[in-house]
């Protein structure tokens, strides 16, 4: 009688076992929910609204005089001359202008909330220089003020980042600039989700005086490309089991790691890469590395070189946001141009934001946009008002994703609106009206429209 050795036994015993458990009746599919904190923002009910004779930038590069726009159930129907509309209210912006909603696409409130106390200090998860596993949105704290200052200054929409100490640093989240109790009442219906990336000095000082990797530069893009290719292998599983599964078999669903899930999700192209990073060569590399990887590098932030690689920028498809004049306050934020804004948007194709990341900056980002268009004229361009207004409308929408919905004054659009006392662009310029999804928010001078935080309550 033919004798086998009992090593071969056990692997064919187990192989069998395998084969029986692959092809027996099905467990129930392990799904993963990719959005387990909805929104559950709702627009309020509006009536329409006639805005008329005002000075329009549209966000599409368009300036209209003397101009009127319509708003139908919570939408932009019609921008134009002399339109003939039985609107339940018309607002005379006779000498006013009007643009769409301000964006920011980087911003802690919330986060970092005023109060600024330490038990407050819930943007920055400084325990592994990856915590791809965290997501902003579990700190944001509502009733911050700063999201009704931020609101007085015409800012309608706002992507929330966690810190830059990590390399990579968690989700970020977009919302809705409206009074809230819940996070989940301000969060951007349908947004796709930001996952913070941080390059140079923040991650290799932080962790190099603990002893641990990144502690140079080349320390970071390890810590990157070793973290990519587990979430390559992670989604490979996750791949191969929805295909086993569809194919009628019984296959184990891979271990869950949350970590995992975020970077997947970039891998994907359902989560968007947002990148605090300052050096031209270093952003440069982080489109290489998003190459080596099969993902889109996203939006980079602060880009205090973006100027010298604006060419770079335009072709791989990646917004740039920037200060108009923040510098000079480490090493790697030295080598600044006033015109890098300006630069970086002259190249065709190119995607060019004007951001804050600050509780005050916030509150003024169109006269941020306005340095950088006046600064960018005294040294030989020629930038208009309705191209520079994009900076922070239509651009900002399309780093977040949400082109489609928001950013641009045009038939089918949100009514993101805002109504300006005086050209935005002016130092003298103040939001006189705000407007999410047709509804009033923010009115300079009716109190009923001047939301106050619980926080704020009782204050002197």
């Amino acid at each position: 009688m033919q004798k086998f050795a009992p090593s071969l036994l056990a692997v064919g015993l187990a192989a069998a076992l395998v084969g029986c458990q692959e092809s027996g009746p099905q467990d129930p599919k392990v799904t993963i929910n990719k959005n387990p904190y909805p929104s559950t923002y709702q627009p309020v009910a509006t009536s329409s609204t006639l805005i008329t004779n005002a000075t329009v930038l549209t966000g599409t590069g368009e300036r209209l005089d003397e101009a009127d726009v319509l708003i139908v159930d919570g939408k932009v129907q019609q921008v134009g001359k002399d339109l003939t509309a039985n609107a339940d209210t018309t607002i005379d912006a006779q000498g006013k202008w009007v643009t769409p909603g301000i964006i920011d696409v980087h911003s802690h409130l919330g986060a970092y909330p005023n109060p600024s106390v330490e038990s407050h200090q819930d943007g920055n998860e400084m325990t592994s220089p990856n915590t791809a596993e965290v997501w902003v949105e579990h700190s944001i704290w509502p009733q911050d003020p700063g999201f009704n200052r931020a609101r007085e200054g015409g800012i309608t929409s706002l992507q929330i980042l966690p810190g830059s100490a990590n390399l990579f640093g968690g989700r970020g989240v977009t919302l809705k600039n409206v009074p809230a109790h819940t996070m989940q009442g301000m969060k951007f219906p349908d947004a796709p989700y930001g996952l913070k990336m941080a390059c140079g000095e923040n991650p290799k000082r932080v962790y190099g005086r603990k002893g641990v990797l990144p502690m140079t530069r080349m320390g970071n893009m390890a810590g990157y490309r070793t973290a990519w290719i587990g979430a390559q292998e992670y989604k490979r599983e996750w791949d191969k089991y929805d295909a086993d599964y569809a194919a009628g078999k019984n296959p184990e669903a891979p271990h869950r790691d949350i970590k995992y899930d975020t970077l997947r999700g970039v891998l994907e192209g359902d989560v968007r890469i947002h990148n605090h990073c300052y050096k031209a060569e270093e952003m440069a590399m982080m489109i290489d590395l998003s190459k080596e990887f099969n993902y889109h590098a996203g939006t980079f932030h602060h880009g205090i070189e973006a100027y010298k690689i604006a060419d770079l920028l335009a072709e791989n498809g990646s917004c740039a946001a920037l200060w108009p004049d923040w510098w000079g306050f480490k090493m790697e934020a030295y080598d600044m141009v006033q015109e890098n804004v300006a630069i970086v948007d002259a190249v065709k194709n190119s995607c060019a934001v004007v951001h804050s990341d600050s509780d005050t900056t916030i509150q003024r980002l169109n006269q941020e946009a306005a340095k950088v268009m006046f600064s960018a004229n005294q040294n030989g361009f020629d930038i208009s008002e309705q191209h520079a207004i994009k900076w922070i409308t239509a651009n900002a929408a399309k780093s977040l994703g949400i082109e489609d919905k928001t950013g641009s004054l045009e038939t089918g659009k949100q009514a993101d609106v805002v109504i300006w006392n005086q050209s935005p662009f002016s130092v003298y310029a103040k939001a006189e009206q705000v407007f999410v999804d047709g509804a009033k928010v923010y009115d300079r001078n009716d109190s009923a429209f001047q939301a106050q935080s619980d926080f704020m309550l009782g204050q002197q």
